[in-house]
């Protein structure tokens, strides 16, 4: 392939930003908010899971204490029956009083269980309240945590999509001056090798793989016509020549 040296010399610019754009492309993919986001959200779902366990655990509570005071209310109510009951001693024999003494006090044993029963579960409801609190703050200070590495995340991703269009804009143009034929050989080895496709002859050294051209390699592209586009027999790339290029 053959193009004038101006063109081939314009590889070495389009090659810069590509160079560029692959950077812009790494950095954006690893900015540091990216793994903090994660983490964070990491302990965001472990925090809610915890709130919605503890919340789970208030609701139960409550529940029970409900269900257990109106248990007490049940015995409170009966007792108060029988006691009446046993106050007026009307139409009551012996035995029947003496049985009604031993139920008003076996309903004021279970009443007192059930009492026990119920200070028992507002204990346990008024520590899953308490867990409920601390999670809701937990919570909450880790989402913002999360809405605040968000905000960095998409400040930095801005600014690099705005250089890299500013990047791609450049390289739109550079390209256009290229010729088509070997702007298409610059695209398919730069796909080939890393995502470079031309490299620079410096001081005898190619600048893609990094490698000095023997004496043979160097008598053939001194041989080259200038318009000839010459590759580099190590790495295959395009090796454009320059005053730098130690012929």
């Amino acid at each position: 392939m053959n193009a004038a040296p101006a063109d081939q010399i314009r590889l070495l610019d389009l090659q810069a930003l590509d160079v560029r754009l692959t950077q812009l492309a790494h950095k954006r993919k690893s900015l540091p908010e990216h793994a903090e986001i994660t983490s964070l959200e990491g302990d965001l779902t472990q925090h809610r899971d915890l709130l919605v366990a503890a919340q789970t655990e208030e609701s139960d509570c409550a529940r029970e204490q409900t269900k257990a005071e109106q248990d007490v209310d049940q015995v409170r109510q009966r007792a108060a029956r029988d006691q009446q009951r046993l106050d007026s001693g009307a139409g009551m024999s012996p035995k029947d009083l003496e049985n009604l003494q031993h139920e008003v006090a076996s309903l004021a044993k279970r009443q007192g269980d059930l009492e026990d029963v119920v200070l028992e579960v507002m204990e346990r409801r008024e520590a899953a309240q308490e867990r409920v609190t601390e999670l809701t703050g937990r919570v909450s200070s880790v989402q913002a945590k999360v809405d605040d590495a968000v905000t960095r995340r998409d400040a930095a991703t801005a600014e690099i999509d705005a250089e890299i269009a500013g990047v791609t804009k450049e390289r739109e143009i550079v390209a256009a001056s290229i010729p088509a034929d070997l702007i298409k050989l610059y695209d398919k080895l730069r796909t080939q090798s890393g995502g470079v496709g031309a490299a620079r002859l410096y001081q005898r050294r190619c600048e893609g793989c990094r490698l000095e051209l023997n004496i043979t390699e160097l008598n053939e592209v001194r041989a080259a016509a200038a318009d000839t586009v010459v590759r580099c027999e190590n790495c295959r790339r395009i090796l454009v020549r320059t005053p730098e290029s130690g012929l």
